[in-house]
């Protein structure tokens, strides 16, 4: 009978009833049940998983990272150049990365927030007001969209995804030709923005049309990333994810900021 037991089984002690009892055997008392019974259950953040509390922690440490960078960059514009690169570069890595690595999000903040502080502090010099504006409207932004996903009346869809796809494809499009025409001096890109603001429909600079547009867009991703957020607390992602959610939102935050400054300009020109 032994010879064809489980081997697992039959090969302990506990088991195969060889051995003190009293050592295969460790029955817990009726004060350790209760003890254990009473006991709370784990939370998400005991056992290592991503909570909306752990993310907004990390999205605002991210944020504080980035501010400092930013008071860095507008006193010290020039570094902008360094921060748009380093920031791309970091922006690239993080978003393709498997597996979301604290330090090199932090980095990007703490780059991103050179790139923001810099290019805030030319916009201001050329058309003073304009980045408190932007503040606003950026808080705004993020305000109302957040409301309007936390209510459940908006959503991500399957549908509108593929649609903020294609949409992108040819923001990004545009954007690419505005800025080749920029660098090789086209005549049909003159002006501080390019075809931004050489362009003109029914007397409203084009850049401002793309601006709003670009505001779109960028308010349907942050609905991306509040919904990453909550399908992965959802479904229990590793807590570490909670660097990469706020790495998604403070992408997102930044480009509305840049968008916003630049159609504020725009109604200045």
């Amino acid at each position: 009978m032994a010879s064809s037991s489980n081997p697992a089984f039959a090969n302990s002690p506990a088991f195969n009833g060889r051995g003190d009892v009293a050592a295969r055997v460790n029955t817990p008392s009726a004060d350790e049940l209760d003890a254990l019974y009473s006991r709370p259950s784990a939370s998400p953040t005991d056992t290592g998983r991503m909570t909306y509390e752990d993310t907004i922690v990390k999205t605002v440490s991210l944020f504080a990272v980035l501010l400092v960078g930013a008071a860095v960059g507008w006193f010290f514009p020039p570094l902008f150049i360094l921060g748009a690169i380093v920031g791309f570069v970091l922006a690239l890595v993080n978003t393709f990365k498997r597996q979301p690595s604290a330090g090199l999000i932090i980095a990007y903040a703490a780059f991103e927030g050179l790139f923001v502080g810099g290019i805030s502090a030319f916009f201001e010099m050329a058309w003073p007001g304009v980045v408190v504006q932007a503040v606003l409207a950026t808080l705004v932004t993020v305000g109302v969209v957040l409301a309007l996903f936390a209510s459940g009346k908006v959503r991500a869809s399957a549908r509108a995804t593929k649609i903020f796809l294609v949409a992108m494809i040819g923001y990004a499009a545009f954007s690419l030709v505005n800025v080749l025409l920029m660098v090789f001096n086209a005549p049909v890109a003159g002006g501080a923005f390019g075809l931004n603001s050489s362009i003109e429909i029914m007397g409203i600079p084009l850049g401002v049309i793309i601006g709003i547009f670009a505001v779109l867009l960028a308010s349907y991703s942050l609905v991306l990333d509040f919904d990453f957020i909550k399908r992965g607390v959802e479904t229990g992602l590793p807590q570490k994810f909670g660097w990469q959610a706020g790495f998604g939102i403070m992408v997102t935050v930044v480009w509305l900021y840049v968008e916003f400054l630049r159609i504020f300009a725009l109604t200045r020109e």
